[in-house]
């Protein structure tokens, strides 16, 4: 019956319960268990709406499994029926226990499994964000690991047969070890057993009666010391040959290694070359040792001086010449860079080798776009060449080194990252061809580079020759006494140890025991057979060879990580970033320091002034001079006819009346005046007249340019422009070359314009005149100056001003006075005096008492007819005036000729038509011509920094371009202080 009720009741609460899930079950109230019922009953007039009655029920029904189980007691007369329903009801109970037993279990795995991935997210936050560090893995490279066939890679890797081949027999290791130690435990006892044989044999042979039996234990002892020795040897034996067999397995481990790292690096070069050839193209962003090298070049351009200051790490390579300095560099840099020669001279300035990784074996100047692909051998000579040019050019003439640094950036798959500097060899005596001061330079250089406190000093020192002959070892000593900051390497160690009688002298000098100087570490390198044409690869296997069987290595007098390039590289790697991390920040605050107190100064100097450095200046200056340039093509067509007419006629004038009009004029004859005229016109047109007016042009094109440069530069111009105003006006004057086929059509010009011989008008032949009435009373003046020079003072300045005549003055008047008695007597006297003539006048002044020479008569004669004439022309040519009549009717026979004023006319005319063809010529060509050779100027000066140097100075120009320098500067060493934390 409880059973039936139990099942009733629990009919009861599916049916309230499914209530509640959207299902009604509708069963009939008579036919529910009467404990159903009274629970309907009760729970049915529940009027609380929050509680309806089937979740009542519900969890009234819930608490009731919640109360301990009773077994109830059998109604009497049940017998074993009450056993049997008891036992089925444990059953029940351990079915529940065990369904009760797998929640527990499910409910466990479930809060383990979310503790777990509560406890992986805690550990992932915990980790840092890497996402910023996805440029550094293009998408190509999952694209790429998606392509790879792991089938061929794995195919590809060694077996493991080869590598347990490789492994040594541990078996075998074991027993030798065994044998070792037993032979030491071993070694005490024998020894007192050989002593104890000794003493027993010393005391028979005392005693004087040494029985047969200890003869016998004598001669046993003998034969087991014999033993002994003989089981030592072999032991020795053992040992060398368990020594040799651990350097054969180091040897196949590092063949192993080296073939392995071949391997990658192949293909991290194909992985770098797949991106390069355009997958993904991005912007990569600049390596770490790429920023450091900016910061050096830009140091090194601020201060060619290497200012002290520049306190930033450098590997500076040093040693002996032909020690093998560059063949060192070239082994670190994996290619034959450097210009080679057989025992002379070859690095003759610094030259700074940037070396980073990169998917490309190549080699750039910084200053040069052009990549040297240095798996080619043309592109290997070109760079070899082209450093031998740097070097020659940098060098100053009559001198043999230079301090100028060439920046070179060398990239490949496999190189080490750092900065090494490789400097000229010390050397020990000047030879024929060097200059006179080449050792003191080279050692100066040396110092420079090496006083540096943060520089890694490389000491190279040749093995092949004595060590005491060696100088930068005492140099190196000077500037690194304790070799905190000093690497020693010895190459040629294949020559040294062929040559050297005690190879032990290798181990001292490696060992530091040899040398006065300490170091960081001590390396043994091999840097070929000394043959130009050896790739780095040959090298490389003959190092590798070398030292697999070298009996330095072999016994130990050196040790595995003391030898090859490749271990020297990473040690000088290390080295170069430890100083590097431990120095740069301080020399960042260092140049911090230095840009406040530049910008104080600026500040308390110039505070109304921009910043403007050298190359700002210069632009600045270059726009005002092609302003000032371009203001030539402002000038008007009339002032250029002007300025070029009168500068012409200055220029010719006097040819024209000493060669043409005067000659023409003294003839005093109409007919002989004309042709002399046109003969002396015609050639000095052939021959002089277009050559003077080009020079007469090109003289006005220069001071109008001049002209216009001086104005600008009082408009409120900046006076630290001038110097270099004037040098680009002077150079720009010196290159400009006149056109030259102008000449010819201004030659036929000038010759037209001289054959014209009609004035049309009144207004042209009162120009005439005037222009002569000019000239001749400008040649009067000249001549009456002249005059009064040859014969000093007249007798008012005399008694005036208290002047005295020079006795050559006196003469020269006394010869005046008589012969312009000679011409008042014969006024239409010719131009040149008769010798009879000549003899009276000299005649006349000795009975005076002057002694005069025939010479100076003439020479005075000469000014006083000129003098006669040019009055003459003058009276003249105020009789023209009303000539023109005359000349248009061309009378001839007319007493008044005025062939001179038509001559005059001629000239004018000339004059003018010249003057239009060379303006027509400046404005439409040489005014741009020489725009554009200013602009080549300008363009030439900004390219040459030495000459901008010198023509923009002053305290504010280099003010201004230190607080570049040193800002610019900061700026690179903080982002590469940035990168370089981000690395760490």
């Amino acid at each position: 019956m409880l059973r039936v009720g139990s099942n009733a009741a629990c009919m009861a609460c599916r049916n309230l319960v499914s209530t509640n899930m959207g299902v009604r079950f509708r069963i009939p109230l008579q036919k529910l268990h009467p404990l159903s019922r009274a629970i309907h009953h009760r729970y049915s007039n529940n009027t609380n709406p929050q509680r309806p009655p089937h979740r009542t029920a519900a969890r009234y029904f819930t608490s009731m499994s919640r109360l301990p189980m009773r077994s109830p007691k059998p109604p009497p007369g049940s017998g074993g029926r009450g056993h049997q329903q008891q036992r089925n009801f444990w059953v029940a109970r351990l079915a529940a226990r065990l369904l009760k037993l797998r929640y527990i279990l499910l409910g466990t795995a479930v809060g383990g499994g979310y503790t777990a991935k509560k406890t992986y997210e805690e550990w992932k936050d915990m980790l840092p964000d890497f996402s910023e560090y996805n440029w550094v893995i293009p998408d190509f490279v999952w694209e790429l690991s998606e392509q790879i066939d792991l089938d061929k890679l794995a195919k590809a890797l060694p077996e493991i047969e080869e590598i347990a081949k490789l492994l040594p027999d541990l078996d075998k290791i074991g027993e030798n070890f065994t044998f070792i130690k037993s032979l030491l435990s071993s070694g005490v006892s024998l020894g007192s057993e050989v002593k104890g044989a000794s003493g027993l044999q010393l005391l028979l042979e005392t005693s004087g009666d040494p029985p047969l039996k200890a003869t016998d234990s004598s001669a046993a002892a003998t034969q087991d010391s014999s033993d002994k020795q003989y089981k030592k040897s072999s032991d020795k034996e053992k040992i060398d040959q368990l020594q040799e067999e651990l350097l054969r397995t180091q040897l196949k481990y590092q063949r192993m290694l080296e073939r392995l790292e071949k391997e990658n690096k192949e293909l991290r070069k194909v992985v770098l070359q797949k991106d390069d050839k355009g997958i993904h193209q991005r912007k990569v962003k600049k390596s770490l040792i790429d920023l450091y090298s900016e910061v050096l070049d830009i140091l090194s351009d601020y201060d060619s001086n290497y200012n002290t200051q520049d306190h930033l790490p450098r590997v500076v390579v040093v040693g002996d010449q032909s020690a093998g300095k560059t063949s060192v560099l070239e082994m670190i840099a994996q290619a034959r860079i450097f210009p080679r020669g057989s025992g002379e001279m070859m690095t003759r300035s610094p030259v700074k080798v940037t070396l980073s990784e990169g998917p490309h074996h190549v080699a750039l100047f910084k200053d040069s776009g052009r990549e040297f692909d240095l798996t080619k051998e043309e592109d290997l000579a070109a760079l070899r060449h082209e450093i031998e040019l740097r070097m020659r050019k940098s060098v100053k003439e009559g001198q043999t080194v230079s301090s100028e640094t060439i920046s070179l950036s060398v990239k490949g798959p496999g190189i080490q990252r750092m900065v090494l500097v490789d400097l000229p060899g010390v050397i020990s005596t000047v030879t024929t061809g060097m200059a006179s001061d080449t050792k003191e330079t080279i050692f100066s250089i040396s110092k420079a580079y090496m006083q540096n406190p943060n520089a890694i000093i490389l000491c190279i020192q040749d093995g092949s020759v004595d060590a005491e002959r060696s100088i930068v070892t005492d140099l190196v000593s000077q500037m690194d006494p304790q070799g905190k900051r000093t690497i020693f390497v010895l190459t040629k160690v294949d020559l040294a140890e062929k040559n050297l009688a005690s190879p032990s002298r290798i181990q001292q000098i490696v060992e530091g025991k040899l040398f006065p100087m300490k170091a960081l570490g001590y390396f043994a390198v091999v840097t070929g057979r000394g043959s130009s044409s050896e790739s780095i690869d040959s090298i490389k296997d003959y190092e590798e060879d070398f030292f697999q069987n070298s009996r330095l290595l072999r016994d130990g007098m050196l040790k595995a990580h003391q030898v090859t390039t490749k271990n020297l590289s990473l040690a000088v790697s290390d080295c170069f970033w430890k100083m590097v991390r431990e120095s740069v920040e301080q020399q960042a605050d260092v140049f911090k320091a230095s840009r406040f107190n530049l910008e104080t100064e600026w500040k308390n100097n110039y505070p109304r002034l921009r910043e403007l450095d050298r190359n700002e200046l210069y632009e600045k200056a270059k726009n005002e001079i092609l302003d000032e340039v371009i203001s030539l093509s402002q000038v008007t067509p009339q002032h250029w006819e002007s300025i070029l007419q009168k500068k012409l006629w200055e220029r010719v004038s006097t040819h024209v009346i000493e060669n043409i009009y005067l000659p023409a004029a003294q003839t005093m004859d109409s007919g002989t005046f004309n042709t002399t005229v046109d003969i002396k016109l015609k050639q000095w047109t052939d021959k002089q007249l277009p050559h003077k007016a080009l020079e007469v042009a090109w003289e006005t094109l220069q001071e109008e340019f001049a002209r216009f440069m001086a104005e600008y530069r009082g408009k409120d111009q900046d006076d630290i422009f001038d110097k270099l105003k004037e040098a680009v006006k002077d150079e720009s004057i010196k290159r400009h070359k006149w056109n030259e086929r102008a000449m010819d059509s201004l030659r036929v010009i000038q010759h037209n314009a001289l054959e014209d011989r009609s004035i049309t008008d009144k207004p042209q032949w009162d120009a005439a005149i005037q222009f002569m009435e000019e000239t001749l009373q400008s040649r009067l003046k000249d001549t009456e100056s002249v005059i009064n020079d040859m014969v000093g003072p007249d007798w008012k300045q005399r008694w005036l001003n208290w002047k005295n005549r020079t006795p050559e003055q006196h003469i020269r008047n006394e010869t005046k006075n008589e012969l312009e008695r000679l011409l008042k007597l014969h006024d239409d006297h010719t131009a040149y005096l008769a010798n009879d003539e000549v003899t009276t006048v000299r005649k006349n002044l000795e009975g005076r008492g002057v002694e005069v020479d025939p010479v100076l008569i003439k020479d005075t004669w000469h000014q006083l007819y000129r003098r006669h004439f040019l009055k003459n022309a003058l009276s003249h040519c105020n009789l023209c005036k009303r000539g023109f009549y005359y000349y248009q009717r061309h009378f001839v026979d007319s007493e008044l000729e005025c062939n001179d004023v038509v001559l005059f006319w001629r000239i004018q005319r000339m004059l003018v038509i010249t003057a239009n063809t060379l303006r027509q010529q400046l404005t439409n060509t040489e005014v741009r011509r020489l725009e554009k050779n200013v602009k080549e100027v300008l363009d030439d000066f900004g390219e040459d920094l030495e000459k901008k140097g010198q023509l923009i100075t002053g305290r504010r120009v280099q003010l201004a371009e230190d607080l570049k320098k040193v800002r610019e500067i900061q700026e690179k060493l903080e982002a590469f202080i940035e990168a370089l934390h981000k690395e760490k």
